[in-house]
């Protein structure tokens, strides 16, 4: 979809830290986000490890008319998630939203040839950064009458896809880091909810997906078309406004219907799409 144009000011005197929100060569999930959040009148922290994508998103913010500020962090170590949270809750005098949207997808292949560092990285960046973020912000939202959370997990969470053992397990137990959170602090006045994407073209996806594949999964969705990362930043706006005020502990897919389908199905016509792409 084009970015947005209309906004309604959902978030109007909201704090937002949105983590992951550089994105380069086009609109990431983290960087849709950030934008959609301030447009819609929040004023966002911008987390990133790289201080040019950060401070880009930042500029458009502000360009927009919005407000915001870059905290360059390394989500993997503690402090730095201390960091991010004592900044933004010093500048802006609380918090009111987290969106854990930072993963890194790798460790794939059969169980047999598993690099346990390289599962351990992808269960660092993908969970225990939303952990250590989840554990650090509590506090200032509890302090406020309450807040949104939001994890960033995936289709892959939810459906096997072969060869996932990483980056499915970790995006798995983000659904259930936000459920365990919900029922202990919903008294708190605190929600957390997760989404996940799937069949979404974002910039990485644009340097890993050729356009047969691309062809494929269109062809596997209900929708018969792919997602961008304003799908996914519109699902978050809702869990983290106001109107989701009676939703907590949800798991909502965005890929166009993807997880509705048979597994076996799926992958049948996925093969199916492929094959008949291969004969043109």
């Amino acid at each position: 979809m084009p970015r947005p144009q209309k906004h309604w000011d959902r978030l109007t005197g909201k704090v937002a830290i949105v983590t992951g929100a550089g994105a380069r060569g086009g609109i990431g999930n983290g960087k849709a986000m950030a934008l959609l959040f301030a447009a819609e009148g929040a004023r966002v922290c911008a987390v990133d490890r790289d201080a040019e994508l950060a401070q880009e998103t930042v500029d458009e913010i502000v360009a927009a008319g919005g407000e915001a500020f870059p905290v360059i962090a390394d989500v993997v170590v503690e402090s730095e998630c201390k960091r991010i949270v004592d900044e933004t809750a010093a500048r802006y005098d609380g918090i009111d939203i987290l969106v854990n949207n930072v993963g890194i997808s790798s460790g794939g292949g059969p169980i047999s040839g598993l690099d346990m560092a390289v599962w351990s990285n992808v269960i660092d960046v993908n969970l225990k950064s939303a952990v250590m973020l989840c554990r650090d912000v509590l506090p200032h939202m509890i302090a406020r009458g309450g807040g949104a959370i939001v994890n960033i997990g995936s289709v892959a969470g939810i459906r096997a896809h072969g060869g996932s053992l990483a980056y499915g397990p970790s995006k798995a137990a983000l659904v259930q880091l936000a459920r365990e959170i919900a029922v202990m602090h919903g008294r708190d006045g605190i929600r957390v909810n997760t989404v996940a994407p799937g069949h979404i073209f974002t910039p990485h996806a644009m340097n890993v997906l050729g356009e047969e594949a691309r062809a494929a999964r269109r062809a596997a969705a209900p929708l018969g078309i792919e997602g961008d990362a304003w799908d996914v930043a519109h699902a978050a706006l809702f869990l983290v406004s106001d109107e989701a005020r009676f939703l907590t502990g949800l798991l909502l897919p965005v890929d166009g219907g993807v997880t509705e389908i048979g597994p076996l199905s799926s992958h049948a016509l996925i093969e199916r799409e492929l094959a008949a792409i291969s004969a043109q």
